[in-house]
């Protein structure tokens, strides 16, 4: 039986979704899974890339861990994928 990761969606996209808050999709890599969240609800897409990279003030974490490879970042089976505000450093 195949094992989806789970793609827990911000509460500034749920307009979007419909309300939905998470979902189940099939994705190896984050650029899957927002090809997968296109497809689903057009228009996404837009609020979560700019110039096929993440939005800047926006991070992309994996299992736990910030994602530096951006798009490239693996998704397993049993993944589970937030899209977050990015949090800035200390000056």
């Amino acid at each position: 039986m195949l094992e989806l990761a789970t793609i827990f969606i911000p509460t500034m996209l749920q307009e979007i979704t419909h309300g939905i808050k998470k979902l189940e999709l099939d994705a190896r890599n984050v650029r899957q899974v927002v090809d997968e969240l296109e497809k689903a609800y057009p228009g996404i897409q837009e609020r979560l890339l700019d110039a096929d990279e993440i939005r800047e003030g926006l991070a992309v974490v994996v299992d736990g861990d910030v994602s530096v490879m951006g798009m490239l970042t693996k998704v397993g089976e049993q993944s589970e994928v937030h899209f977050v505000p990015a949090i800035g450093g200390g000056g």
